[in-house]
């Protein structure tokens, strides 16, 4: 997949803006960037679903929005919220996507079987969608966008609405996905998700800030995180929130974790610390994504 100068704008707001991709195929490639980035407007457009006020998009060698109707039998979609029937059961569900596809009776049995199995439903296919729990809502919607056999699925923020542990299983089933060749493309907010993913386009206000494997992205953070060890750490929190050159500041347990835009700046946050009375430990400390996040979106350079 990829695309040039993607844009989209809606009257005078530049949802998307000249987004450059390039998403390789048998991977997952993460949209990292808070609500309103552009992450959902992206997607759409990706699928034919929203055409681009500009740009160029090439989807498994189909140029779109052009042959958009071709791309629909070979992709999957999961939306944010579940949109399934709640008031047919699993297996009508399931038995309603395979019509829209057009799936012959023969390979509509063979998938709900296989499906149904894979996805843990068994015991759930005479149940009501609407009455699932979270998990369950997810598993069914997972199972009715892969129904096709696509070669490529989209999941628009896919976990939102479950528990971490159903998280968990979740990304244990997009994995075996990728594992059989499918290319998934996953918008998500949290970070230890973009952790999972093998490549990632960090999104604000429509722009691609950074772009990268995770260890990539670390690795050339262009910040250095340090970690304050104090028995204040509120008060150093406060004490450091206009020191110029610390781009974040965030409390975990007992210590505080400092974002600064260079090293020359750790001796100024000892400093500062000392001059307001506060004793405190400053080490550096090893880069993560929530970082690399702030230093692209707050104080970093655009790709």
């Amino acid at each position: 997949m990829v695309t040039h100068g993607l844009t989209r704008r809606f009257g005078s707001l530049t949802a998307v803006d000249h987004l450059d991709l390039e998403v390789p195929r048998s991977r997952v490639y993460g949209f990292l960037g808070p609500n309103g980035c552009g992450k959902s407007t992206t997607i759409r457009m990706l699928c034919g679903l929203l055409l681009p006020t500009e740009g160029d998009i090439r989807v498994l060698d189909l140029e779109i929005p052009r042959q958009a109707e071709t791309l629909k039998r070979r992709i999957g979609y999961m939306t944010q919220s579940f949109s399934l029937y709640r008031d047919l059961s699993v297996t009508e569900n399931l038995q309603f996507v395979a019509n829209l596809f057009g799936l012959d009776r023969a390979r509509t049995r063979r998938r709900l079987d296989e499906l149904v199995q894979t996805y843990r439903l068994e015991s759930l296919t005479a149940q009501l969608a609407g009455t699932l729990s979270g998990g369950q809502k997810q598993r069914l919607a997972l199972a009715a966008a892969v129904l096709n056999e696509p070669e490529l699925l989209f999941l628009d923020e896919p976990t939102s609405a479950v528990d971490p542990q159903s998280r968990r299983d979740f990304w244990a089933e997009l994995f075996r996905l990728t594992e059989a060749g499918t290319t998934l493309l996953v918008s998500t907010h949290y970070m230890d998700e973009a952790e999972r993913c093998h490549q990632l386009a960090i999104l604000q206000e429509g722009r691609l800030m950074r772009e990268g494997s995770p260890e990539q992205l670390k690795a050339d953070l262009g910040a250095l995180p340090l970690l304050v060890e104090t028995d204040r750490p509120h008060a150093a929190e406060l004490a450091l929130a206009d020191l110029p050159g610390v781009l974040s500041s965030a409390q975990i347990g007992a210590t505080l974790r400092v974002l600064v835009d260079a090293e020359d700046t750790r001796e100024p946050v000892t400093d500062r610390l000392r001059t307001q009375g506060i004793e405190a430990r400053v080490s550096t400390t090893d880069p993560n994504l929530e970082d690399v996040f702030v230093a692209a979106t707050q104080g970093g350079h655009r790709t």
